[in-house]
């Protein structure tokens, strides 16, 4: 297993940020994690799945190891129900059609998310009234400091909106190896209480959907939003949408009566963060070749040669403009390195 010095990352981010790693290697399997382990001696590791979900302002002066740990597999039915595990290198997409392909239910509103299943849980990811930790049931993690296997139920990961124990305490200290879902084989609880699909089944003539049926809304609403990274470099949604009490929201709605939100539970309104930036005018802009895309506020985009350092600031002004206008600091969902 070796360890290579001075490669680029340019085509291992979705950003299409010119980055280089000092030292990269990609793994296979565990074993070939801990051998790599075993010979590193340098600062932690850091861990690169399907490069989706990130924002290189800098070149990586430590070790980057991609996870390429494939594998699918059914490990156990038992009443309607199947336990399914995917290696943590598997594209997230991949395996919800392999799901799909199988019958099995409960992530087909997840579909054409890009990324990894082992970057999956800590993100949490999310779409259309579904998050990851609905169907989550365990996932394996080697210790990038010692090598160690460890494992994690639904209860250690913390799960939050878009977070999870491996953005906070346990920020790059584990690699994922590993990760099995509950997902339904008979019965399954079709999700369409976002109105988008709704309106795009009633369009296809579909008023009984199947977990298909949903995967295909899904995808089409989505790509008719969001840009391909093929095409132009992006990292889908770059900001959370905000959850602000319900008080805060009376304030704002009394200001801003065509505000867009939904209800997030517990006293909180979730607010779609491309409503705010949107009204901030920053829909279509760019500064150079960083920009916002022209279909979908809440999508930074790199129109060719934008460095990573210019995509954050375009970023840092949309925050700034969103606060001075309605109070409300946008976080980034993109992990910034």
């Amino acid at each position: 297993m070796d360890i290579l010095e001075n490669v680029s990352l340019r085509q291992l981010n979705t950003f299409g940020i010119e980055a280089n790693a000092r030292y990269y290697a990609e793994v296979h399997s565990t074993a070939g994690l801990q051998e790599i382990l075993l010979q590193w001696r340098g600062a932690a590791p850091f861990i690169l799945g399907g490069g989706s979900n990130i924002l290189f302002t800098g070149n990586v002066e430590r070790l980057v190891i991609r996870n390429c740990i494939r594998g699918r597999e059914i490990i156990r039915r038992d009443a309607g129900r199947a336990w399914v595990a995917a290696g943590g290198g598997e594209n997230w997409h991949e395996f919800v059609l392999w799901c799909l392909d199988n019958g099995l239910g409960g992530i087909e509103n997840l579909s054409l998310i890009p990324g990894t299943v082992g970057a999956a849980p800590i993100q949490n990811i999310g779409a259309y009234g579904v998050e990851l930790q609905d169907v989550f049931h365990s996932l394996e993690a080697t210790e990038l400091s010692s090598g160690m296997e460890h494992a994690f139920g639904r209860e250690a990961c913390r799960f939050g909106y878009r977070d999870s124990v491996f953005k906070g305490p346990l920020r790059g200290v584990y690699c994922i190896t590993r990760v099995v879902l509950e997902l339904s084989t008979e019965g399954h609880k079709i999700n369409t209480s976002y109105g988008a699909i709704r309106e795009m089944l009633e369009n296809r003539g579909i008023s009984d959907p199947g977990i298909r049926d949903v995967s295909e809304a899904v995808m089409a609403i989505r790509r008719s939003k969001l840009p391909d990274p093929a095409l132009i470099g992006n990292a889908g949604s770059f900001f959370k949408n905000p959850e602000v009490p319900h008080w805060q929201f009376e304030q704002l709605k009394a200001l801003f009566p065509g505000i867009v939100h939904y209800p997030a539970g517990e006293g909180l309104v979730k607010i779609p963060a491309g409503w705010l930036i949107e009204q901030c005018g920053w829909k279509g802009q760019r500064i150079g070749d960083a920009g916002c895309y022209e279909k979908q506020a809440l999508v930074l985009v790199n129109h060719g040669r934008a460095s990573g350092a210019e995509l954050l600031q375009l970023a840092q002004e949309i925050v700034d403009s969103v606060a001075e206008k309605f109070g409300i600091r946008l976080a980034p969902e993109v992990n910034v390195v």
